[in-house]
C-alpha cells in the first residue's frame, strides 16, 4: 500500500489524480493545499489525509510527510502566462525556490520524487516533435520574462537530474497543455488570467467577444486530464522501476490544433448545447497582439507536439481522447454553473 504525498492536492492535476487514486488503488494520499474547492467530498475521504497548508510556511509538516510517504510529488506552481510577464519573481520564487527544499528532502530521505516538469521547457525549439532526450531548449531574450516559467522549471529540471546522478530516485513529467473540468475557474472574467480553454469557456458563457492573440495561428497539442492521469498513475506505480531516472512527454500529438481552431470547435459545440447556445450566438472571434494582450514580456511558441514514443513503449500508455470528446466533457462539467458565471462582468 503505497503513501503518496501530493502537494497543491487541490490544483487542477492534484485533485484529478487524488480522485483516480482513491478510486482505483488502496494506496494512502496526504494531500496539502491552501483550499479544498475542488476536491469537494475527497476530503473525507478514509484515505485522503488532507492539511490546509501552504508549503512556504508549512515547512515542518512537509519534511514529516516527505519522510512518511513512499512517493512524492510537489505540483505547487505558477501556471499562467499572465503572472510570468507580470510578476516574474513570484514565479521564480514559488516554482523553483520554494519547491528546491522538497526536492532536498526527497533526496534526503530516499523517497520516489515525481516532478512536474512542463511542456514549456521547450520553449522555442526548432524540431518538429519535442524530444526529451535530444531536443534543444531554445528561449527568447531576457527581456521577455515570460520565459522565467521555462527557465525556473528547466533548471529544476537539471538540479533533479544532478541528484539523480547521486542516487536520487526520480521522474520528471511534462505535461502537454492538459485540459478538463476544473482547469481554472470560469469566474474569472479578465482576459489572460486562466488558461485558454477556461478562458473562451468563461467568454462563451458570459456572451463575451473571445480575444485571438496573434490571430490564434500558435498551435498546441491539447491532451484530455483522464489521459494524462493514466500515464502518471503508471508513473507512480514504478513497476520493476521503469521510470526511474526518466524523462516523459504526457500529451496527445494527435490533438494538434492552433488556438483559433480551438475557438471554432468550442463556438460551435456551445451553440448546440441548450445552457450555452444562446450567449454563444453572439461571440465574435477579434483578433489582438500580444503585447495588448499579456504585456510587452510575452513572446510565443507556434508549435509544441511532443514525442511520447518512450512514454508509450515504456510505460504501456497511450492518449485516447479525440478532441470533441475532450471539449465535450468540459461543457458538461460546468453546465450547471452557467447562470452564475454569466453574471459577472468586469
Amino acid at each position: 500500500m503505497k503513501k503518496v504525498l501530493i502537494l497543491g492536492v487541490n490544483g487542477f492535476i492534484g485533485h484529478h489524480l487524488s480522485k483516480r487514486i482513491l478510486e482505483t488503488t488502496d494506496w494512502e494520499v496526504y494531500g496539502m493545499d491552501m483550499q479544498t474547492d475542488r476536491l469537494g467530498d475527497l476530503v473525507e475521504h478514509e484515505r485522503m489525509h488532507f492539511f490546509e497548508g501552504d508549503i512556504t510556511i508549512n515547512k515542518e509538516w512537509v519534511e514529516y510527510h516527505v519522510r512518511k510517504c513512499d512517493v512524492i510529488l510537489p505540483l505547487v506552481a505558477i501556471a499562467t502566462p499572465a503572472t510570468y510577464v507580470k510578476q516574474p519573481l513570484r514565479v521564480f520564487e514559488l516554482d523553483f525556490e520554494a519547491n528546491l527544499p522538497i526536492v532536498r528532502s526527497a533526496v534526503k530521505y530516499g523517497k520516489h520524487l515525481v516532478f512536474p516538469s512542463t511542456s514549456e521547457v521547450y520553449g522555442m525549439s526548432p524540431d518538429a516533435e519535442f524530444d526529451p532526450e535530444a531536443s534543444p531548449l531554445t528561449y527568447g531574450p531576457i527581456n521577455k520574462p515570460r520565459w522565467i516559467y521555462a527557465c525556473s522549471k528547466q533548471l529544476m529540471d537539471r538540479v533533479i537530474w544532478g541528484y539523480g546522478m547521486e542516487g536520487l530516485n526520480f521522474t520528471l513529467f511534462r505535461p502537454f497543455n492538459w485540459i478538463g473540468p476544473g482547469l481554472d475557474s470560469i469566474y474569472t472574467p479578465k482576459e489572460g488570467s486562466s488558461r485558454v480553454v477556461t478562458q473562451f469557456l468563461g467568454n462563451i458563457v458570459r456572451g463575451r467577444n473571445i480575444s485571438l492573440v496573434d490571430g490564434g495561428q500558435q498551435k498546441r497539442a491539447f491532451t484530455d486530464i483522464d489521459d494524462g492521469i493514466s500515464a502518471l498513475m503508471k508513473i507512480i506505480e514504478n513497476k520493476d522501476g521503469i521510470a526511474t531516472g526518466k524523462i516523459y512527454n504526457i500529451g496527445n500529438p494527435s490533438n494538434n490544433f492552433s488556438v483559433r481552431e480551438l475557438a471554432d470547435m468550442m463556438l460551435k459545440l456551445a451553440r448546440e448545447i441548450p445552457e450555452y447556445a444562446e450567449s454563444a450566438g453572439g461571440v465574435q472571434l477579434v483578433e489582438t497582439s500580444s503585447g495588448a494582450y499579456y504585456g510587452e514580456g510575452y513572446q510565443d511558441v507556434q508549435n509544441r507536439v511532443p514525442k511520447i514514443t518512450n512514454t508509450m513503449d515504456e510505460l504501456g500508455w497511450k492518449p485516447v481522447s479525440t478532441m470533441d470528446v475532450v471539449l465535450r466533457k468540459i461543457f458538461e462539467a460546468y453546465r450547471g454553473q452557467v447562470a452564475e458565471a454569466r453574471a459577472l462582468v468586469d
